[in-house]
């Protein structure tokens, strides 16, 4: 056994490659992932949790990583992340002004993916394709550009009458779905929502959403060897060490030969990587 590194635990970096390339961040390190494909490694959770924005240590995480006072006080940690419809910043209420003016009152893509089946998603423009990777996408398209994150949010809602905002994980991790025409999905899409778009426009001006008519599907490849035919999923606060032959990663998750380990989920928390003997 070779001890890889220690430190605490962040979601995995990624870059846009054939097939994606992948670093996990433990404390100062960032251990490439990828050379460890087929690999006998070994994650062991020291049992300490430490909040991702303020370093306190924690007993709990929440919302992937924040101790309970940041979880409650910090503006990424509020609803209207989850629910940008509910963004509040013009109505002077947000948590912390300055953070969502950098994060939210710029361009976002409005887009559409296939992880688990089509779906409609947004993002900050500086995180494509960083967000389609997390969410294991196999292709995706940006189908609109819009101002602020609150616009982003309507229009997505819009677009959830036609298709579905979420990614079903244990479908995504069997590897097995089929690829989609997406610019199809997108003109059928927008044939139904022509209407409400041009409501959106008449709200915040034309030039507030802007349809990318130019947007080309892209295909992403993940280091894959193989998939599980069943998705068994390990969890830190019930098992300390997680161990196996490294099969692959794909958005945020980690696949054994005997389970997965969604990296995300568990940030913050003191982790020691081992390479085992084969």
């Amino acid at each position: 056994m070779k001890e890889i590194a220690e430190g605490i635990l962040r979601k995995m970096k990624s870059r846009l490659e054939q097939p994606v390339s992948y670093k996990i961040p433990l404390g100062d390190n960032e251990v490439p992932l990828n050379p460890l494909i087929a690999k006998k490694i070994k994650l062991e959770y020291s049992g300490n949790i430490f909040c991702v924005n303020c370093g306190r240590k924690s007993n709990k995480s929440f919302n992937q990583g924040y101790c309970y006072p940041c979880f409650t006080s910090l503006a990424q940690c509020d609803i209207c992340i989850v629910r940008p419809e509910q963004c509040h910043y013009d109505q002077g209420t947000c948590r912390e002004p300055e953070w969502g003016l950098k994060h939210c009152m710029h361009d976002h893509i409005v887009y559409l993916a296939n992880s688990s089946g089509v779906k409609v998603g947004i993002t900050r423009r500086s995180q494509v394709p960083t967000r389609w990777i997390d969410q294991g996408a196999i292709q995706a398209l940006a189908v609109f550009r819009v101002n602020t994150r609150l616009q982003a949010g309507l229009v997505e809602v819009i677009f959830k009458s036609q298709v579905s905002d979420r990614t079903s994980w244990q479908k995504m991790l069997k590897g097995n779905n089929p690829e989609i025409d997406l610019l199809a999905v997108r003109d059928e899409i927008f044939e139904q929502c022509n209407d409400s778009i041009g409501e959106v426009k008449k709200r915040f001006g034309d030039e507030s959403v802007e349809m990318l008519n130019d947007s080309e599907s892209i295909n992403i490849d993940y280091p894959v060897v193989e998939y599980p035919t069943k998705v068994k999923s390990f969890n830190f606060d019930k098992t300390a060490n997680v161990s196996g032959k490294l099969m692959g990663i794909k958005g945020q998750y980690l696949i054994f030969d005997s389970g997965v380990l969604n990296i995300r989920k568990f940030a913050g928390y003191d982790v020691k990587i081992d390479k085992l003997a084969s």
